[in-house]
């Protein structure tokens, strides 16, 4: 077997298609759809001030690295890496090391903004007190911290690194969940109504699958290894990963699939739940759609809220 475009060995072979590729023709497939997935839905207009979302992982790192390419033959935007260091014992710390170091090497200022100092306790901590998943606690405090500093820094749009496989199992954990909703937020880029208290976060590894995506980090030396989150196989979306990997095995093309077809029925979701006023958190004063946001609720039941928390 050798690469559909040329006779040199290939690398990857796409689940997709079936297509086969050398590190060349990959790299150059890869590029291409991130440039054409930013083009086709406007992820990036000029003047814009992209904050990264950075953790030090093959996915973010690969944004990273791509945007900051982008950004040599385009003076008209802005680029800032904001690393959230959630407190992991014995993961972040080590991730931590390798966001800062590919950011001082590929020219993009790290801001570096963690739960200890923001909400008192590290991620560690807040999982012995508070009687949920810890992805439920980090990902409503690390949303929280993001869109929080990344309004700080005066940023116009937050890039996740955000893949294929990611999307894919949200869309299935929001039907599994009957939360719809939720659903109408995803896409490209996220968000129902635009409101300048929201950074509107843009995904461009969006149609790429994980598996190319680190195939892409491996082939540009941009990770030594792959970690996982040691909290990652303690929530819904570990099963649902699971469950789509074994439908994609056995019948290739699934998840390309259910991201087309989402992609089909997204306008309609977002017009079908279009909400009206968003109101402002009574205790820190960030937007959300209750009177108070999640993560003050969160930290408020669990008596965490620090009093200062208007000033974080």
């Amino acid at each position: 077997m050798s690469c559909k475009n040329c006779s040199i060995n290939p690398v990857i072979t796409l689940t997709n298609t079936k297509v086969s590729l050398c590190k060349k023709c990959f790299i150059r497939y890869f590029e291409k759809k991130v440039l054409k997935t930013i083009r086709t839905f406007n992820l990036i207009d000029k003047g814009d001030h992209i904050g990264i979302a950075v953790s030090g992982g093959k996915d973010s790192t690969t944004l990273l690295y791509l945007l900051s390419k982008l950004n040599e033959n385009r003076k008209d935007i802005k680029l800032t890496a904001i690393l959230i260091n959630e407190g992991i014992e014995g993961y972040r710390d080590k991730s931590m090391i390798d966001a800062e170091r590919y950011c001082k090497e590929f020219n993009v200022p790290l801001k570096i903004y963690s739960f200890e100092k923001e909400f008192g306790q590290p991620l560690s901590v807040l999982i012995k007190r508070i009687n949920l998943k810890p992805c439920s606690i980090c990902g409503v405090l690390r949303r929280y911290l993001l869109n929080k500093k990344a309004k700080e820094l005066k940023v116009t749009k937050l890039a996740t690194g955000h893949n294929l496989d990611d999307e894919t199992q949200s869309i299935l954990m929001n039907q599994i969940k009957n939360n719809i909703k939720t659903s109408a937020r995803l896409g490209p880029i996220t968000g129902i109504k635009e409101d300048p208290r929201f950074i509107r976060r843009i995904k461009p590894l969006y149609f790429l699958t994980e598996k190319e995506v680190l195939t892409y980090a491996f082939l540009n030396k941009l990770v030594a290894s792959y970690d996982e989150c040691p909290n990652c196989g303690d929530a819904l979306r570990g099963d649902v990963r699971n469950l789509l990997n074994e439908f994609e095995k056995k019948y290739p093309g699934t998840k390309h699939a259910i991201i087309n077809s989402f992609i089909e029925i997204l306008p309609l979701l977002k017009k079908d739940y279009e909400v009206g006023a968003i109101k402002s958190c009574n205790i820190c004063g960030e937007p959300c759609s209750q009177d108070i946001c999640r993560a003050c609720n969160l930290l408020k039941e669990n008596g965490l809220l620090q009093q200062n928390i208007k000033e974080l």
